[in-house]
């Protein structure tokens, strides 16, 4: 029994020496390998688990896609157009008027009235009052547009630059109608300006961006000032406004200020298709923005630009050699008409453009030009807004028939 003891621990021994030979063996292999291919090192593992690379190369990529995502169509069209739009400034002499209380009281005494016309005069004040407000180059020899209410009546006149230049500016020509005025300024012939677009190619909808002066903001920093919306709608006819004529405008709830007026109002692409002029408030136009903004499209401001380039003024003195009257209930009854609107023509004077054009008395003028004189506003609005040279197409009714009339537009001299 000893004898089998002795010789089943010597077998237990040698497996043991057996197996810490083996694990020996096996062991400084793998850690033989290890240290060949540093695959293993704790301090390697701990490295290699972190991808540095990775995360760095794919945040630098973000960051570069972001950026190209930021430059859109929006911030290349303000980039585009930012350099030729101007801050102005204006000084105007305004003349106040005083009257005698007493000469008002007393003016027709029969006694006291000759002491009082005679002594106590009416007395002028003149006032300087500043102003400002926006506008745009449209040519590199420094021709800049702004609206009439803007520069109009200024006696001087200073347009500041997007890079800080200040100049002395004359104005060209202003048209108080169509609210639109043109400036010159004298430098070397390369200043940065805006192409003007077509405004009848305005879409409803489309994006749009307003730059300018928005309570002299732009003195700050010689930026100008930006806001973004879109064309909520065209063609819109506003009442006049201290005798100027707002009609066929484009409407917009991109922010308009006060110092807006004159800044261009521009497309997607860079170009002008309206000059920023008023804002709607349920008390009327004011200069306080609540998101119902109009500006002057572009077109109409082509041509008046052209005239005020060579002439320095709107040519108004025309006659059309007729005298309109409203069409009230009465004669609407009289004359069948469905709707109370149109003006009729009471009287015509001989050899004029309306006895030229076949017009006669008793004729109701129903529309002008596509448009339905729903009021006699809409007619003076059409009528004051025309030039020398235009040609309204009128459709009349005549004893029920209705007739198609083109009438030119004469000057008084011919």
């Amino acid at each position: 029994m000893v004898r089998k003891g002795v010789v089943i621990g010597g077998f237990v021994l040698l497996a043991a020496f057996v197996g810490v030979g083996m694990g020996w063996y096996f062991n400084g292999k793998e850690l033989s390998v290890a240290d060949d291919s540093n695959s293993y090192r704790s301090d390697r593992i701990w490295a290699e688990a972190q991808p540095v690379s990775y995360v760095d190369e794919t945040f630098t990529r973000t960051q570069d896609e972001i950026t190209v995502s930021r430059h859109n169509a929006i911030t290349r069209t303000v980039e585009r157009v930012s350099p030729a739009v101007v801050g102005i400034n204006v000084i105007e002499i305004r003349e106040t008027v005083f009257r005698d209380p007493f000469r008002e009281f007393f003016g027709d005494d029969p006694f006291f009235g000759p002491f009082f016309r005679d002594r106590m005069r009416d007395r002028t004040r003149r006032q300087e009052v500043r102003g400002l407000g926006s506008g745009f180059i449209i040519s590199p020899d420094g021709y800049i547009l702004t609206n009439d209410h803007v520069a109009g009546n200024a006696e001087e006149i200073t347009v500041t630059l997007s890079d800080g230049r200040q100049f002395k500016a004359d104005l060209v020509g202003s048209d108080l109608v169509s609210d639109i005025a043109l400036l010159k300024i004298e430098n070397n012939g390369k200043l940065p300006y805006v192409p003007l677009g077509d405004s009848d190619d305005v879409i409803i909808g489309e994006w749009v961006v307003t730059l300018g002066n928005p309570f002299g903001l732009f003195e700050r920093g010689h930026k100008p000032i930006v806001t973004v919306g879109v064309i909520s709608a065209k063609n819109m006819n506003l009442s006049s406004v201290n005798n100027r004529v707002y009609r066929g405008m484009l409407q917009t709830d991109a922010a308009i200020n006060s110092g807006n007026s004159g800044g261009p109002l521009v497309n997607s692409l860079g170009e002008v298709i309206g000059v920023n002029t008023l804002i709607y408030t349920g008390s009327g136009y004011q200069t306080g923005n609540v998101g119902v903004g109009f500006a002057i499209p572009v077109n109409r401001v082509k041509n008046i630009v052209t005239e005020l380039r060579e002439h320095g003024r709107i040519d108004r003195s025309f006659w059309t050699g007729f005298r309109p009257q409203a069409v009230d209930q009465n004669l609407a009854r009289i004359l069948g008409l469905e709707r109370v609107e149109g003006v009729i023509i009471s009287q015509i004077v001989e050899n004029s453009p309306a006895a030229r054009s076949g017009l006669e008395v008793g004729d109701v003028i129903l529309e002008v030009n596509d448009e339905r004189i729903i009021t006699p506003d809409v007619w003076n609005d059409i009528i004051n807004s025309s030039r020398v040279g235009d040609v309204l197409r009128l459709k009349v009714l005549r004893e029920k028939d209705e007739k198609i009339i083109n009438l030119q537009l004469e000057s008084r001299q011919q």
